[in-house]
């Protein structure tokens, strides 16, 4: 084994300085910067080259961490960034906004024993960057030097989208993805603040998708300025990676108040503004919480972006309920760790019951909560002690319950596209219910992390490959030059699918 590994016990962990909480809540750039050789070398060193990697075997795409931490420290540094990218296709944002605690990080070795994980979020950060900075990061060849001539068309930009349009890519197809929002990125461009995911990072990776082959088609909504027949006409293959944009309301009396917005408006509007949306304006008043007492329901890393963000704004006050204990949070320790940091209130174990107000809001009617027994998930169960009630004073009340799938047949207009009762699609190998149309990313399984979604796209490219290997014999070749019908669209013969035909 290399010299160069085995350092913990010499090596603190050391991440890199995250900027002042003073300095960082007066803007939204990124709080931490990146490491540099040296520090990225020492850090990388201190891995102890486990025998069975729980680091890997908990990243949802098995990134080869042990073996390009080791890369990494030896110099190796073009190589080691090759293998992080190999699994990951968007490394560089991986290692941006993955809770890396409670993936890779947290299942560390040397976290369990006492000696403070490796920083491996930050590294692999680093090695894209470098990567980026150094020219290594070319546009997508594909494998087999001679082009297929099928096409798949993509439905959604997020990182599910992106991940299958890299892996198409490679294998040989064309690639269209349909967004239906101005800007291509789906939540990485409006749904992530800029203090932890700058736009620039996400706009690099659509550049390289396009200087790749693959043609974006953007504000064009599925269901509205096509059809999913139409797509399913144009392309062989169709994939649905819209992702869930639909917040779970409050079902509280008052919460149709003016005042009470949900996460992803509020945090949309910001990253617009970020953006240069409103010229060089803020957002509009109802999603701007300069001056105002903002109390935000809800304990995931969606609610740690809304507080953070309206520090940001200048808010008054920033208070977060939620009803259980620090321990039993969804979101990521270290976010919550920032947030208090940046001046954020938390009550614990605090239960909201109506929002109170008359022309708008002005407070949110709350109680003390028990912690019960654990459910069948392991976390404590809070039992609400109205007895305990307290009045927690708001002018701006952001519900950040999470997120469900919107009424997608309806929303396509295609109700033989089959859903789970939680509304997610229903898939058989990545399969929807109608021929030829694969689903990834959260539409599929449900609100969860980017890694996940990035795993759900790459394995759905390899599914509808698959797919349009074995289909191949069933498509009508017009003319010498592929499956083109002579308006442009492919001509299917699928004796069980009538209205995709030429």
């Amino acid at each position: 084994m290399a010299t160069s590994l085995l350092r913990f016990v010499h090596l603190q962990r050391q991440p890199p300085a995250v900027r002042p909480a003073a300095a960082r809540s007066q803007d939204f750039a990124e709080i931490y910067p990146d490491f540099d050789a040296a520090a990225a070398a020492r850090q990388a060193s201190r891995c102890s080259q486990c025998g069975v990697p729980f680091c890997q075997v908990n990243c949802p795409v098995g990134n080869h961490i042990p073996d390009w931490l080791a890369l990494c420290a030896e110099g190796r540094l073009r190589e080691a960034w090759e293998l992080s990218q190999s699994t990951n296709t968007l490394p560089e944002i991986c290692g941006r906004i993955c809770p890396q605690d409670r993936l890779c990080e947290g299942a560390c070795v040397l976290e369990q024993s006492g000696h403070q994980t490796v920083t491996i979020g930050a590294i692999e950060r680093y090695l894209t960057e470098l990567a980026f900075a150094q020219g290594w990061v070319q546009p997508v060849a594909p494998l087999d030097s001679s082009e297929s001539q099928t096409s798949v068309g993509i439905v959604g930009s997020g990182p599910a989208g992106i991940a299958a349009a890299e892996q198409l890519r490679r294998l040989g197809h064309a690639v269209h993805i349909y967004e239906r929002s101005d800007r291509a990125g789906g939540l990485l461009t409006y749904g992530i603040p800029g203090f932890k995911l700058d736009k620039a990072v996400v706009q690099r990776r659509i550049d390289w998708l396009r200087d790749s082959g693959v043609q974006f088609h953007l504000s064009c909504e599925v269901g509205q300025t096509v059809s999913l027949t139409e797509l399913r006409a144009r392309h062989q293959a169709v994939l649905l990676a819209t992702g869930v944009y639909r917040t779970r309301g409050l079902a509280l009396q008052g919460s149709e108040l003016p005042g009470v917005v949900a996460a992803l408006d509020y945090l949309v509007a910001q990253n617009r503004c970020d953006l240069g949306d409103f010229g060089e304006g803020p957002p509009p008043a109802p999603l701007y919480a300069a001056g105002k007492r903002v109390v935000v329901i809800g304990g995931g890393d969606t609610a740690m972006d809304c507080v953070r963000t309206a520090i940001r704004q200048g808010a008054a006050s920033v208070t977060c309920l939620y009803r259980r204990d620090r321990a039993n949070m969804p979101g990521s320790q270290r976010e919550v760790g920032h947030a208090e940091a940046e001046g954020v209130q938390f009550r614990w174990q605090s239960a909201p019951l109506a929002i109170l107000g008359g022309e708008r809001v002005t407070a949110v009617q709350a109680c003390q909560v028990e912690l019960g027994d654990p459910d069948a998930s392991g976390r404590q169960q809070p039992v609400l002690r109205r007895d305990r009630p307290f009045e927690q004073p708001a002018d701006l009340v952001i519900s950040a319950l999470g997120f469900e799938p919107e009424a997608l047949p309806e929303r396509l207009g295609d109700p033989r596209l089959l859903v789970n009762l939680d509304g997610t699609l229903q898939t058989t190998g990545l399969h929807t219910s109608l021929p030829g149309v694969f689903a990834a990313g959260d539409i599929s399984s449900g609100a969860s992390l980017v890694v996940w979604a990035i795993r759900d796209g790459r394995d759905a490219a390899e599914a509808i490959h698959r797919h349009l290997q074995s289909a191949l014999p069933i498509w009508r070749h017009a003319g010498e030059r592929g499956p083109f019908s002579a308006s442009g669209l492919y001509a299917a013969s699928s004796p069980s699918d009538p209205e995709v035909r030429s």
